[in-house]
């Protein structure tokens, strides 16, 4: 009861001092009480079988036109909720921002979508991105804890009626945010659609998928309630009849997100007066109350669901709320995030230009970086001491931090990514040169699932209009030589679009066989260019290598998969951007302290280069850069290296290709 009576106090004492210019006194704001479960809403309530099918369809990369996106590749547990991707610097994350152009300082950390495509599987080109994922314009806000927020989105458009996207009727009157939240990425095409994609592509695709067939890894719990069923039978269960329907899909990821509230973290044992903070944390909370944070960061859930501008960047760069309100007053207003698990996220603010709560600390303590007549007057400059802002440091991250969001254990586990995983296939080296001087590259990101009817290869920077073949077989196709007359597996023909030496590009799609034979089969393909300023007047790709799995990773040994039960004790990303050039970075998270060793090796498995060696290091995430050279200082060969993270508590390993 005492720690209520001071949380009320101290934050009715910020409320009072942010919100004085106002007409008369404000109310006091209620006292702090544990944080209750989301809201339902009367015609969507949350059953156990709705909620498992909405976990199956938020983790599933197939719902993506190009089976590489879910739900969950933007919202991850393991990080505060949004997407390990949005690494600050990485190319693979970074959007251009109001002006174009990457590499100037409106550039966004944002989340890595899909490639240019089209409905018949082909690759379009992106005159930003060319034939690499596209990434979205603003950061990935955290899905924990959305249930509780009456609008969603940065700039709050998901709003609370929620209408049948294919038929136009209300089908929940209020309440329904996180339901039209969820039909907002199927359609949009830098998220996971192709250009034009509707609703009844979507169902299509649902319908025409085995739930989860691509994830190499399900949590125990989530492999018993699909026993082998399709979709219809899961639909059948949720919803009483086998319709699979957007609105059902709408509703049955909404019922999951709302099983996703945390509410085990220290300082919810500081609400309930049932534990202290550490001295340092509670002079930073302390703190926290004392100053203008607590007039946003507001009640049990730390947000007051209201937007505002804050001076991150230039109002008009993004308008942010006034697109939806069309009000003035909100140009470049953002929703307030809750600070929930909140060092728990690698990037910060909608734009994600802070890679650290040390650097959000340092942002309002200067009063915000720009000015603007609607920015908020609790923005201010604070002239914090040193000490001061490690109190607020140490308060904002463990007392504010689950422990079951760090681990990503129940509710918040999730079954493993195909995108994360070794399934996903491996560009390799050699190729040559067109008449650009360099030699076309391929694109192969694509599950190579038995039975997938529309596998895509690309191919860039070769030269344009001319007659393109990728040949697929068993052994790698030479890279010289000719064009060979035959490929085991596959031989297809196209004719590159574009115009000039290296702006050509183009793609093909196939159906890999619903075989079980060709489970754990490798194959290896190669791209061959028409093309007279090439030697013997045909340019090649590297080569690149897949192998052939069944549902979950059937065939195939895994390297890196997600542990059924348990406590999860570290994460190792893929590299990126990857293939690189010069340059990668590899991040990993840590769960606990531990030891650890990072390590380079070649496919022959001899070590090229010791990354990260520590005798003991604290829980959190770690980024290490590798410069594509050896530990003696040579720049190694393009091709396929491995690494691999070695901890006292267990190991993960994954695959990069340095390329010229």
């Amino acid at each position: 009861m005492r720690s209520n009576v001071l949380l009320s106090s101290i934050l009715c004492v910020a409320l009072t001092a942010t919100l004085a210019a106002a007409q008369g006194p404000p109310p006091p704001p209620p006292p702090l009480r544990p944080l209750p479960a989301p809201p339902q809403p009367a015609g969507n309530l949350v059953t156990l079988a709705k909620a498992s099918l909405g976990k199956v369809l938020f983790w599933d990369e197939q719902l993506s036109s190009t089976r590489t996106v879910a739900c969950g590749s933007c919202h991850q547990a393991g990080r505060g909720g949004s997407d390990p991707r949005s690494i600050l610097g990485s190319v693979g994350a970074t959007n251009p921002g109001a002006d174009g152009i990457r590499g100037t300082a409106d550039d966004v950390t944002g989340s890595p979508g899909v490639v240019v495509n089209n409905a018949d599987g082909s690759f379009g080109w992106s005159s930003t991105y060319g034939m690499h994922q596209q990434v979205t314009s603003r950061l990935a806000p955290s899905f924990i804890n959305s249930g509780y927020s009456p609008e969603l989105f940065w700039d709050g458009r998901a709003g609370t009626t929620f209408r049948d996207p294919e038929t136009n009727a209300t089908v929940l009157a209020t309440g329904g945010a996180l339901e039209n939240q969820v039909l907002g990425p199927p359609l949009a095409n830098v998220e996971m659609a192709h250009i034009g994609r509707n609703w009844a592509e979507v169902v299509d695709r649902v319908s025409a998928s085995r739930p989860l067939a691509i994830s190499p890894s399900l949590p125990a719990a989530l492999a018993t309630y699909i026993n082998g069923r399709d979709y219809s039978a899961l639909f059948e269960q949720a919803f009483g009849s086998a319709g699979i329907t957007a609105s059902r899909i709408a509703m049955a990821i909404a019922s999951y997100e709302r099983t996703l509230f945390s509410t085990q973290s220290p300082f919810d044992s500081l609400v309930a007066g049932t534990a202290t903070l550490r001295p340092q944390e509670q002079a930073g909370f302390q703190l926290f109350g004392a100053l203008p944070c607590a007039g946003c960061h507001i009640g049990s859930l730390m947000s007051d669901n209201a937007y505002h501008y804050i001076g991150v960047r230039p109002a008009a760069e993004d308008s942010g709320r006034m697109v939806v309100s069309h009000a003035p007053t909100d140009l470049g207003a953002f929703r307030t995030p809750s600070l929930r698990n909140v060092s728990l996220r690698g990037a910060f603010f909608h734009d994600g230009r802070f890679a650290s709560l040390t650097d959000v600390i340092n942002f309002y303590d200067r009063g915000g970086d720009f000015n603007a007549p609607n920015k908020a007057p609790a923005i201010r400059p604070l002239n914090l001491t040193p000490n001061q802002r490690a109190q607020l440091l140490a308060f904002l991250t463990r007392p504010l931090t689950d422990p079951r969001v760090a681990a990503s254990t129940a509710p918040f586990d999730h079954p493993a990514l195909f995108s994360e995983s070794g399934l996903v296939p491996q560009v390799l080296a050699g190729g040559t040169p067109g008449s650009s001087g360099a030699a076309p590259q391929p694109v192969a990101l694509e599950p190579p699932l038995a039975g997938n009817p529309a596998f895509t290869v690309g191919i860039y920077g070769a030269l344009g209009g001319a007659p393109a073949v990728l040949v697929i077989g068993d052994s790698e196709p030479p890279a010289s030589g000719g064009i060979p007359e035959f490929g085991s597996f596959a031989r297809l023909e196209t004719t590159l679009q574009g115009s000039g030496a290296d702006a050509g590009f183009g793609s093909v799609t196939l159906a890999i066989p619903d075989n079980g034979a060709l489970y754990g089969k490798t194959l290896y393909g190669r791209w061959y260019v028409t093309d007279p300023g090439a030697v013997d007047g045909v340019a090649s790709s590297p080569s690149f290598s897949m192998q052939i799995f069944g549902a979950q990773g059937t065939g195939v040994p895994l390297p890196v998969s997600m542990p059924a039960s348990g406590p999860r004790t570290l994460r190792l990303y893929a590299g990126q951007p990857n293939p690189f050039p010069s340059r990668t970075a590899i991040r990993f998270d840590l769960f606990a302290a531990t030891s650890v060793e990072l390590n380079v090796y070649d496919v022959s498995g001899r070590t090229v280069r010791r990354l990260y060696d520590r005798a003991s290091v604290m829980p959190g995430t770690y980024s290490v850069t590798w410069d594509g050279r050896d530990d003696a200082g040579r720049s190694v060969p393009r091709g396929l290296y491995f690494y691999r993270l070695q901890t006292n508590q267990g190991s993960e390993t994954q695959r990069i290709v340095r390329m010229d």
